[in-house]
This record gives structure tokens, sequence and C-alpha cells, in this order.
């Protein structure tokens, strides 16, 4: 073969390798972008879950938010001896709402990774009727929380709650002292 035609099948063979070599690692990055957009997707769709949970439970609509709760839900919340059921989620929620009607929620901040939805809230609501034996006052009060929801299966199944009870309590007028000593 003459030093022309060797060139050129070098040549050739360098193209076709690179070629070759070009091809595979757009395609192993295209499965880890493919993977990502995956998880990017699921984690949108966990956030909706999360953004539909919180609505239902401003609404009231009480079947919708059992539908979006595993059957082995339980929420955390600090103060609470055993872990909070559906039911006990209801109650809590129907007893709240009847002193404070005009409860909301406002999502301030949601992020997502991987099974878990993390949001910081506000709450806002007029107290109306007696709550945890406080006479209505009719202020309008306002309660930070930070939740954090694991979703399994495109359900709640986990749920821990940390809300500023002493913050609502103290709107409400409780006065915070010590124990007095007995002697």
């Amino acid at each position: 073969m003459k030093k022309s035609q060797l060139k050129f099948v070098n040549t050739i063979f360098l193209a076709s390798s690179l070629f070759v070599a070009i091809g595979c690692q757009n395609q192993a990055e295209k499965a880890e972008l493919d993977k990502f957009k995956a998880a990017a997707q699921i984690q949108e769709q966990n956030k909706e879950i999360v953004r539909e949970v919180i609505n239902a439970i401003d609404s009231g609509d009480l079947d919708k938010l059992g539908n979006l709760l595993s059957d082995d839900f339980a929420l955390y919340s600090p103060g609470s001896l055993q872990p909070w059921r559906k039911e006990a989620l209801f109650q809590a929620r129907n007893t709240h709402f009847a002193a404070f009607p005009d409860w909301i929620h406002k999502i301030e901040i949601m992020v997502a990774e991987g099974d878990k939805v993390a949001v910081k809230l506000t709450q806002y609501g007029t107290h109306k009727a007696k709550y945890n034996g406080i006479e209505p006052t009719s202020k309008y009060v306002t309660v930070p929380a930070t939740h954090i929801m694991m979703i399994v299966n495109g359900k709640v199944k986990e749920w821990w709650a940390l809300e500023d009870n002493l913050g609502l309590m103290t709107q409400l007028g409780m006065e915070l002292k010590p124990k007095e000593n007995k002697k």
C-alpha cells in the first residue's frame, strides 16, 4: 500500500473510531439525562400532591384528603406521643377550622428531593370560637410552619409537622409564666 493510501485508511479508521466513541458517550449522557428528567418529573408530581393535600385541608374536602393519604399514613408532631392516623388528622382539622373558619395555608417555599417534599408555609385565621379552652378573641393570627411529607406510590405515607403552637396561643392571649414552687 502506498503511503498516501495508508494515511487515508488510518484517517478513516480514526474518524470511525471517534464517531463510535462520541456515539457511545452521547448514549451514556442521554441515559443519565433521561434518568435526571424522570427524577425531576416525579419530584414535581410529589410537589403537586402536597399542594393538593393542603388545598383539601383548606377547603374541607376530607374525601379528597383521605384519597391523598396512604392506608398506613402517619403524621408526627412535637408533643404527640403517638403518630396521628387519618381519622385523627380529620378530627383535628375540623376542630381547628371550627375555631378558625377562615384558616388558610400560604405556601412560601417548597423543595422536593427523592420521595420527600419540604414546605415552609404560613397559616392565617381569625379566632371565632372556643379553642383549647380559650374563648373567642376575634384576633387574626399568623402561624409559621414547616412540614415534610414522604410520598409513596402517589400518596402521603408519612408527614412531619413543626408549627409554632406556642406563638399561636400567645397571640390568643395565653401568658407563659413559671410554675409556682410548692413548699
